[in-house]
């Protein structure tokens, strides 16, 4: 969190000096401040790994737009289609996910997604229930939500 703090720090510094208070300057600014950080960070050890993080989180991004479009096209196909495709049901997935905030992350990013919905967790926060609209495949969906779930906990760990 350190290093995000300082990334936005540079970037308002760049603004300032700058005199130019748009948007673009200031993703500019972070931008170069990234780079900055980047380049003293085996100096300052409480940047330790930020450097690293910010890749995984665009990563992270481009994955789920990609999921999210795949979901509201399977979606809108099985409105816009008379014959209804759809096989709802629940299903109970197993968690790696261990601290609050990953529980949560990884259960709104499913309820996120069209087509599915975080149900319950758990008393022992081990297993999450999920309802899936299209419930062919379980395997797949399992594999699907355990890759959105492991892509997610990279971003935490």
């Amino acid at each position: 969190m350190t290093g995000a703090i300082w990334n936005l720090l540079l970037a308002l510094a760049w603004v300032i000096l700058s005199g130019d208070f748009s948007g673009p300057n200031l993703v500019i600014g972070l931008v170069f401040g990234y780079f900055t950080l980047v380049l003293i960070e085996p100096q300052v050890p409480a940047l330790k790994g930020y450097p690293g993080r910010i890749p995984r989180i665009l990563r992270f991004m481009g994955f789920f737009i990609k999921e999210l479009v795949q979901a509201n096209l399977r979606v809108g196909f099985d409105i816009l289609t008379p014959p209804w495709h759809m096989k709802p049901g629940v299903i109970a997935m197993p968690l790696e996910a261990r601290t609050e905030l990953e529980i949560t992350m990884v259960a709104n990013l499913i309820s996120l997604t069209p087509g599915t919905l975080s149900l319950d967790v758990s008393d022992d926060r081990k297993v999450l229930y999920i309802h899936a609209m299209f419930l062919d495949d379980e395997e797949e969906l399992r594999r699907n939500i355990k890759e959105m779930e492991c892509r997610a906990l990279e971003l935490f760990r």
